[in-house]
């Protein structure tokens, strides 16, 4: 199988990150990683909102004709250091509108400034927030790239121990999940995954957590959860991921539990390869899916 030519632009693009990166600081690093929406088409028939929500900046993306009473929280990626509501609305639109739901894309705080647990804090107000609006959490799903695939994962986790509604779904792109970094693919896949090297992987976690110990805290390390009664889960992953390891263990655990899980692995892509949304058919076709799924566990199909 061989990968479209459309698919490349965002493997240039984090080729020119690694390039650009060196002796960079962190604010500038954060205007290079808002450079993650230019290989995203914009969607027509999209309206966005920004709001706040329970003190928390966020973004509506309202398809047009989409079911106002579902909603999908999405929660960005970028090592929890990096990315924005901007950086990822594109995307975020693209599904929803596939889906045919609404998308709030939460601007949590970010490290090292905020470190673990204020993103997850964040995400909890979110969805505190939601439930006053008149948003049911049968009719929600949390969804979520990189990083922000943990923060989709904890926080239905959070949400069931404080004995609050959880999600109807779960939704995972490209899922950085294992703070240990122990996933056999690290090295493996080093030579063929562009962006997400073992040194970029190590310096986000050390910037995201306050205590070495903190990388086995189940509250952002999902892997060393219990996915028992856990709601269904969907992970998207590129088959060229550093990351992929963490997907596959994700989804054994679910299996393990007798969990619904579907691990949907697309060969030759790049770390969230979703992002080439509107530009190239692994990205499109790859939406699709999860958006039919996600109809399906909205009740909308």
């Amino acid at each position: 199988m061989s990968v479209s030519k459309e698919s490349l632009f965002l493997n240039d693009l984090y080729a020119s990150w690694l390039t650009r990166s060196e002796g960079m600081d962190l604010a500038s690093q954060r205007d290079m990683f808002e450079e993650w929406h230019l290989p995203t088409i914009e969607p027509i028939d999209v309206t966005y909102e920004e709001v706040t929500a329970n003190g928390v900046p966020a973004m509506w993306a309202k398809p047009l004709g989409a079911a106002e009473d579902r909603v999908i929280v999405f929660t960005h990626g970028g090592g929890f250091v990096t990315g924005s509501r901007f950086s990822h609305r594109k995307l975020a639109a693209h599904l929803a509108k596939l889906a045919g739901v609404h998308a709030l894309i939460v601007d949590y705080r970010l490290a090292p400034e905020h470190k673990h647990p204020a993103q997850l804090e964040d995400c909890m107000a979110v969805h505190k927030w939601l439930r006053t609006q008149g948003y049911k959490a049968e009719y929600t799903a949390t969804v979520g790239d990189s990083a922000g695939a943990n923060l989709a994962i904890s926080t239905a986790f959070e949400l069931a121990s404080s004995e609050l509604p959880t999600p109807a779904a779960v939704v995972t792109l490209s899922p950085w999940l294992d703070m240990e970094i122990k996933g056999l693919t690290v090295e493996s896949n080093d030579a063929v995954d562009v962006l997400a090297k073992r040194a970029v992987l190590e310096m986000m976690r050390e910037m995201f957590l306050s205590e070495p110990a903190d990388a086995t805290d189940p509250r952002a390390n999902p892997l060393l959860n219990d996915f028992t009664d856990f709601p269904p889960v969907y992970v998207s992953v590129g088959g060229y991921e550093t990351l992929l390891d963490d997907s596959r263990r994700l989804a054994e655990l679910i299996e393990k539990v007798s969990g619904e899980v579907v691990l949907d692995v697309v060969d030759e892509q790049q770390h969230v390869f979703h992002f080439n949304a509107g530009r190239a058919p692994e990205a499109d076709q790859a939406l699709s899916r999860i958006a039919q799924w996600l109809r399906l566990e909205l009740g909308l199909a």
